[in-house]
């Protein structure tokens, strides 16, 4: 019994130090720019941009194959940061990828789910659960409000809740402009 167990604890530890070995041996570099792209972009997931998430939008950013306005749900202050971010001038967003939207939530009509499984499928965030045949519903602190389980629903059951304003998701509504000091001469007589 005791053999078993030294046996058992001396293969973890060769396995551990082999497997921190490997980590620190093969490890792989990230882009550091992609990264900080990355970080700026909502992650609904939702490909409005035209590329299946935020992170292979964030790379054609970096690679200069992609601008920095076709993000509709990162909207005219996601713009403004990637333009600080990459030293570009700011584009207003991109009318072909969609407009604006305010932040919101989809909800499932219970009465109306008939559980065929569609939006689950279609949710890039997992933030959908239940089973076949049976009632789903939406996990609100997962969802993106990307709308892609909208389109799937065969019997319209979901629809985009507006999240109201709170501390959190408050915005100020108007342009933001940098305060330049002004330097007045005074003039000697």
């Amino acid at each position: 019994m005791f053999a078993a167990i030294l046996v058992m604890a001396l293969g973890a530890i060769v396995l551990g130090a082999a497997l921190g070995f490997a980590a620190v041996r093969f490890k792989v570099e990230g882009d550091p720019l992609v990264e900080k792209i990355d970080a700026i972009l909502p992650q609904t997931q939702c490909g409005q941009c035209g590329y299946p998430g935020c992170k292979p939008y964030a790379e054609a950013i970096a690679k200069g194959e992609a601008d920095i306005n076709q993000c509709p749900p990162g909207g005219e202050e996601g713009i403004r940061k990637l333009a600080d971010l990459l030293g570009r001038e700011f584009k207003p967003l991109s009318a072909e990828h969609g407009i604006e939207k305010p932040k919101s939530v989809a909800v499932i009509d219970e009465n109306l789910c008939i559980g065929c499984t569609l939006c689950i499928q279609a949710c890039p965030v997992d933030a959908i659960v239940g089973a076949a045949k049976q009632m789903h519903t939406v996990i609100a602190a997962q969802c993106t409000g990307c709308e892609l389980c909208v389109p799937p629903c065969p019997v319209n059951c979901i629809h985009m809740q507006p999240l109201p304003e709170t501390l959190d998701t408050w915005k100020w509504k108007y342009p933001v402009y940098q305060l330049q000091p002004v330097r007045t001469m005074i003039h000697h007589a």
